[in-house]
């Protein structure tokens, strides 16, 4: 089970805001909880944070975990006070009218709200159709543009204010979840790995901007040139309504993290970590994913330099990119023990070449 003070950890780190670009909370969270424990931690020019086990071995085995979560940008300030946005990583504008947002100023938050025309004064026609975003703005109780101008400026980032809530023992909700969640599982790994002796060296990485193409895997895959990668992020999780489990699987919350099987995971990792899972009686999810490739940190891994042996280990998620997404303690646990003890058992001389394993 999670410490108390792993848990006070994973409520720091879920309410730092960190949209794609802007990921500098996240990332201080992150490497002052991994300082003490750790050989090395360093912080790449994207903004890349980078935690070390165990350097000299030969053999190097990367994790990684984004940290950035979609959110918004600044573009315009109306001459009423009220800021109009643009995207930054793959916003559902279903989700969006109503949310409550802070604006990250150089000067610090600034709270505000996303606002549209009332339902009273639609057109029977545009009640039934989501608005686009150039049709909300956000008001942060500004008189005129003037005032506005006083407190955020164009290009500052917009995160969905910050709402983490255990809601009960085992399930927890937060904005952001995608994917600080893997980012925490990364960063906990490391923790208990530097309790035990290490055949390999181990890089745990919390990269950036994922949301926007996968960014941050891409440069700092290339830096530390492992053999092996995991990439811990988010699935969709199948135990509500309509979910289609005929295109996606059977997952649910609580029966452990998601094996995947996809062009993106090695094939003798993928049986490494199966054994694993088995021998330790660790609970796990078999899912082919919804893609052959791609959308993960896995495939920008997998394909850097000459290539990487690498697996994804998804934690099966509610709501993914809304302000509300929902996971289970339980997988959380589960995909760190299947972690710790896959990479501990690691001899530092293995093959993940399929065919001759």
């Amino acid at each position: 089970m999670l410490s108390e003070s792993s848990l006070k950890f994973l409520e720091e780190f879920m309410n730092a805001s960190s949209p794609s670009g802007f990921e500098e909370e996240a990332a201080a969270v992150f490497r002052n909880y991994l300082k003490p424990c750790c050989d090395e931690v360093r912080t790449d020019v994207l903004g890349n944070t980078m935690a070390v086990l165990n350097p000299s071995a030969p053999m190097k085995v990367m994790l990684a975990g984004h940290y950035d979560e979609i959110g918004f940008q600044v573009v315009y300030i109306s001459d009423e006070g009220l800021l109009y946005i643009r995207p930054n990583g793959g916003i559902d504008k279903l989700n969006v009218p109503s949310t409550e947002v802070e604006i990250l100023t150089e000067k610090g938050r600034v709270h505000g709200v996303i606002g549209k025309k009332p339902i009273h004064l639609l057109k029977p026609a545009e009640r039934d159709t989501p608005p686009e975003l150039s049709d909300m703005w956000i008001d942060i109780g500004a008189e005129n543009k003037a005032e506005a101008e006083k407190l955020v400026s164009i290009g500052d980032p917009v995160a969905v204010k910050s709402n983490f809530r255990r809601l009960n023992e085992n399930r927890f909700m937060s904005k952001g979840m995608d994917d600080k969640v893997g980012a925490f599982i990364v960063a906990e790994t490391m923790r208990r790995l530097s309790e035990r002796k290490l055949n390999v060296a181990v890089y745990g990485v919390g990269t950036v901007q994922e949301e926007v193409g996968l960014r941050g895997a891409h440069t700092s895959c290339f830096g530390v040139d492992p053999q092996v990668g995991f990439a811990i992020d988010v699935g969709f999780a199948t135990d509500l309504p309509d979910i289609p489990k005929k295109l996606l699987g059977e997952v649910k919350l609580g029966g452990g993290p998601e094996l995947s099987r996809s062009c993106d995971n090695n094939n003798v990792l993928g049986r490494y970590i199966r054994k694993v899972a088995k021998e330790k009686g660790i609970a796990y999810q078999e899912t082919a994913a919804h893609r052959a490739s791609g959308g993960t940190d896995a495939a920008q891994m997998q394909m850097t330099r000459a290539g990487v042996a690498t697996a994804l280990l998804s934690i099966p998620n509610r709501y993914m990119h809304s302000p509300v997404e929902i996971c289970d303690l339980r997988d959380v646990e589960g995909a760190i023990e299947l972690l710790v003890e896959s990479i501990a058992g690691f001899k530092g001389d293995e093959s993940f070449i399929p065919g001759i394993d």
